[in-house]
């Protein structure tokens, strides 16, 4: 029910700022709106002003304007009041202020996050350099080895490790080129991303499971408390010891040392140990024990301090710089998406519909602090802009298209063409909604149960 209402909340808060753009420049241009509502289904309450109904609906999902003239099959006159007696130019700036409020917003909300508390783990801006690789991992296949800088994958240069990961998710199954730099040489290679599950389930350990382990931190981790009865509290360690090496190997992070671990299949290990400024050496044996998820893995037992994390109050000058790189990253992707999607490298079922926006959206809200919940609701408002930008009927980018084709042509279609070209296109938005809903339902955990 939660999620159900943060859904909700967020979605409507979305559909509305988009309404709101549309609402605002048709205004300005001087068309008559008739309706300017917020939610859907029988009208509960409101009220009329300048020749519009604002109204609250009893659907609290987003909210629509209706403009006068505006439904292809309408009866027309030649009253100025009416959208299709506006210039085109004017009838594309309608069209494309849903899309820029939308921008906007997500612009707003970032640079408000950025502003009043930037927090991001310091590796995945950094440098993509890379911690211990397992020798059977792909990546290691291809040639790099532990503390080497990849300076090129897929098709951005010098990439930090978020460039990485999400390009990583858009190329499943696909032979990535990529570049290093080891002991000052560069090398030039591809390695096969292979990944059987949809790009959406794409996470960090999915590219720690092909050898991309990125180095999360520049000093020793630091031990939080030892598991009781571990092989960690049987041999000696203790609160704020620093891992400096194992078997002479320095490693930087969790995920290395445990793959480093798995590796040796639980031989003995030395760790060189830092504590109060003096070096120690502890022998320690691995136990194999359960991961938690239901597998088994060599373990030492204890809980490690996290990688440091950068937490800032950005000017208003950078936070809006941050804030659009932030905006056209996210846009990229979305691009590559699509175009993944017609090059058939990236599944239809990657796609999220209202259940996995509302499982983000849940995910988001339950993570400490404000920064998860606000980058999700930004990045759901770039989704709905661009996505009313593609060149489909009754999609604002298909208003758009028209108008130009139409502008080029020196006059407007048909009516009855318009009529019957969004009559198609509706019936194959309703399909595509509903294959979409129906990829949510089939990752629900329920669903994910009976087809394993």
């Amino acid at each position: 029910m939660m999620t159900i209402v943060q859904l909700l909340l967020v979605l409507g808060l979305m559909v509305l700022v988009h309404e709101f753009g549309h609402f605002a420049v048709a205004k300005l241009c001087g068309v008559r709106v008739e309706t300017f509502a917020i939610g859907f289904g029988r009208r509960l309450i409101g009220f009329r002003r300048g020749g519009t109904d604002y109204q609250i609906n009893a659907l609290p999902l987003g909210g629509y304007v209706k403009m006068a003239g505006e439904i292809p099959g309408e009866e027309t006159s030649n009253d100025p009041g009416e959208l299709n007696n506006h210039p085109r130019w004017q009838r594309m700036l309608i069209a494309l202020a849903g899309p820029v409020a939308n921008f906007i917003l997500a612009l707003g909300l970032m640079t408000g996050a950025y502003m009043l508390h930037n927090e991001v783990n310091e590796y995945i801006s950094g440098p993509a350099v890379t911690d211990y690789i397992s020798p059977s991992t792909p990546v290691a296949k291809a040639g790099i080895h532990s503390g080497d800088i990849i300076v090129h994958y897929d098709s951005v240069e010098n990439p930090t490790w978020e460039d990485v990961l999400n390009h990583s998710a858009l190329n499943p199954n696909q032979t990535i080129p990529f570049s290093f730099v080891h002991d000052g040489q560069r090398t030039d290679t591809t390695f096969f991303l292979k990944f059987k599950d949809s790009p959406d389930k794409f996470t960090v350990e999915s590219a720690l499971a092909l050898g991309l382990v990125p180095k999360m931190q520049d000093t020793p981790l630091r031990v939080s408390s030892p598991v009781p009865d571990s092989p960690a509290e049987r041999a000696g360690l203790k609160p704020n010891d620093q891992i400096v090496s194992i078997d002479g190997l320095t490693i930087r992070s969790i995920p290395a040392l445990l793959w480093y671990l798995q590796d040796q299949k639980g031989k003995p290990a030395l760790l060189d140990i830092l504590r109060d400024g003096q070096h120690l050496g502890l022998a320690v044996t691995p136990q194999l024990s359960d991961s938690g998820d239901g597998t088994k893995a060599y373990h030492l037992g204890f809980k490690a301090v996290e990688p440091p994390v950068k937490v800032e109050q950005l000017s208003f000058a950078k936070s809006l710089t941050a804030s659009w790189e932030f905006g056209k990253k996210n846009s990229t992707l979305i691009v590559d998406v699509l175009k993944g999607m017609f090059e058939r490298h990236i599944s239809v079922k990657s796609l999220s519909g209202p259940i996995g926006i509302g499982q983000a959206v849940h995910e988001a809200a339950q993570m400490p602090g404000w920064m998860p919940l606000i980058g999700t609701m930004a990045g759901i408002s770039i989704n709905l802009g661009m996505l009313n930008l593609l060149p489909f009927p009754i999609l604002d980018g298909g208003m758009i298209f028209f108008l130009l084709i139409e502008s080029l042509i020196g006059r407007d279609f048909p009516m009855q063409w318009k009529e019957r070209i969004y009559q198609v296109a509706f019936v194959c938005i309703v399909l595509f909604a509903v294959m979409v809903i129906f990829n949510d339902i089939t990752k629900l955990p329920f669903f994910v149960k009976l087809k394993s």
